[in-house]
């Protein structure tokens, strides 16, 4: 082995200099096993670490980088410790207790901007696409069920939009209720994605104010904070009747038999991105060739959770199920894990769809930091009123860069290449950070990352400009 000492610095050669190959919009889809070499030691600042993350599914990159030994290669001892919340999380990571954390991906972004708490927060690795559903009770169920006869049935066509809730929604209004429903934090993915879907048939989710922090001005809809793990219990005990969390909290409804998973954020969003692994930028600053071996150890994890064999079958799911379900991780039981990250969704006992896209942890170039992931965040916190002022596009960009690292990534990645534990196809080189304009949005609207405004402005609730 020997000491390599790149500097962050020189990674901004690599991003869009070094290499001459264009980028391949979405990656590979199929991830062969390769065999690797030899790790080049970096001239680590610190090696025994401590991270945090969330009882979910999507912290698997963390959990194997420790348990498959990615970290150790690295010369990392990282201890890994479960957080009771997102806010604490964050806060545990701006205090210094905690080195970097599983972060949800609007967080970084959100700290930054100074959104609830003021910190600036980076990514350099983003963890996972997709992942999460929204669940309704079963009472609301069988309403949307009268409401839309098409659902009546053991296997509905998916996606399920919120058509069928909208009378819901409305017979609640008239006995002098709202329906309620659970999302994980205000700048979550969950967050977004759930107005995002309710919005698309005409209900309202409510604004957020600089009086009402908690974005229900005009709502037809109240959402409200659930910590991912109490969901299946909030809703059992009919303080919500639905809501939007990350595996396996869905999945736990459907083996209690006390809610039906309506629709995936898959289905809302083809491929989006789910989790970053965040950590302050003084954290980055001073611990430069740390970060580089945290990301090396994270990517190799995430590659070895895709893995695939000459069938397209994942060769390593199930062990990372059998790993996830200890209690000092996810701790639920592994039938309920693999339930999704298996390849299939089960919405019900009776519909069990293949859904091998349903956890994206390496292909598809998820694990690169894209400016236009962080401007899509921005444009819902915009348009539910976070961020209260209109903004040039230019801001939007900006902001992206300044909490999104893909020169890091890159630096990382290419490091792998050179040991052989990746091809070099499998990194998106080349590109300025913006995946091409997209309208795989279950309401079928364009995004581009570089026209955040246009964007905005073609919704037809909350703010547009």
């Amino acid at each position: 082995m020997k000491l390599r000492t790149a500097t962050l610095a020189a990674a901004a050669s690599l991003c869009f200099g070094f290499f001459s190959t264009p980028a391949s919009a979405f990656g590979p889809a199929e991830v062969p096993a390769i065999e690797g070499g030899e790790t080049e030691m970096l001239d680590i600042e610190k090696d025994e670490l401590k991270f945090g993350f969330i009882k979910l599914t999507d912290c698997a990159p963390i959990v194997i980088a420790k348990e498959k030994g990615y970290f150790e290669d690295e010369g990392l001892f990282v201890e890994v410790t479960a957080q009771p919340n997102w806010k604490t999380l964050l806060d545990n990571v701006i205090s210094g207790e905690l080195d970097g954390a599983h972060m949800l991906s609007g967080q970084p972004i959100a700290a930054t901007l100074g959104i609830g708490t003021k910190a600036h927060v980076i990514t350099a690795f983003t963890m996972d696409l997709n992942g999460n559903a929204i669940t309704v009770s079963n009472d609301v169920w069988s309403m949307m069920q009268e409401n839309e006869p098409a659902l009546d049935t053991p296997k509905p066509d998916h996606p399920i939009t919120a058509e069928g809730l909208a009378p819901v929604v409305e017979d609640f209004k008239a006995d002098g209720k709202k329906l309620q429903m659970g999302m994980v934090f205000p700048v979550s993915t969950h967050n977004y994605e759930l107005r995002y879907w309710l919005a698309a048939a005409g209900i309202h989710p409510g604004m957020y104010t600089s009086a009402d922090v908690g974005g229900r001005t005009d709502a037809d809809v109240e959402l409200s904070v659930t910590p991912p793990p109490l969901m299946p219990a909030t809703l059992e005990a009919g303080n919500i009747q639905g809501y939007c969390v990350g595996e396996p909290w869905n999945q736990a409804a459907v083996a209690k038999g006390i809610g039906v998973p309506v629709v995936t954020n898959n289905e809302i969003w083809k491929n989006n991105p789910e989790k970053v692994f965040g950590v302050t930028k003084a954290w980055a600053d001073e611990n430069p060739q740390t970060m580089l071996a945290v990301t090396k150890a994270l990517i190799k994890a995430a590659r070895w959770l895709d893995e695939t064999d000459e069938n397209g079958d994942f060769v390593n799911r199930r062990e990372a199920v059998t790993i996830l379900s200890r209690p000092d991780y996810v701790g639920a039981d592994a039938d309920i894990i693999g339930r999704s990250m298996l390849g299939t969704f089960t919405f019900q006992k009776t519909d069990v769809k293949d859904a091998p896209d349903f956890n994206v942890f390496y292909k598809y170039f998820c694990n690169y930091p894209w400016y236009s992931d962080g401007v899509w965040f921005m444009t819902q916190m915009r348009r539910w009123g976070q961020i209260a002022e209109e903004r040039p596009a230019s801001w939007y960009a900006e902001k992206a860069e300044e909490v999104y690292k893909p020169e890091i990534f890159l630096e990382a990645a290419q490091m792998l290449v050179e040991e052989g534990f990746i091809a070099e196809d499998e990194i998106p080189v080349g590109t300025d950070g913006y995946k091409p304009a997209t309208s795989d949005f279950i309401d079928g609207k364009t995004y581009d990352g570089k026209k955040p405004l246009e964007y905005l402005a073609g919704f037809e609730i909350g703010n547009k400009k």
